[in-house]
């Protein structure tokens, strides 16, 4: 499961050092912070929506959305997945 999120992480670190024309990943990078933010914010709330009555695909759907965007913003951030992880583990314990 965490290995196709290193690799998506990994594309999207990339992109940031060395921008891909035509790249939805770069045009975000390009908007700045306030954009990626944003965009985080939108994909929440269509996550709350999906879960109230759009159906587990949609879900799925807008969770992954979600997901990639909340990647782009630890990019952005200098943050890593890693980071996530670990505050997650140090939380459980």
């Amino acid at each position: 499961m965490s290995e196709f999120i290193e690799t998506l992480f990994q594309t999207i670190q990339d992109r940031k050092l060395h921008p891909k024309p035509g790249s939805y990943t770069n045009s975000l990078f390009t908007a700045g912070e306030d954009e990626i933010v944003k965009k985080v914010g939108e994909e929440a709330v269509e996550v709350i929506l999906a879960v109230k009555g759009q159906g587990r695909e949609r879900i799925v759907e807008e969770t992954a959305d979600l997901t990639y965007h909340l990647l782009v913003l630890l990019a952005a951030c200098d943050l890593t997945w890693d980071d996530v992880c670990q505050e997650l583990a140090r939380r459980h314990k």
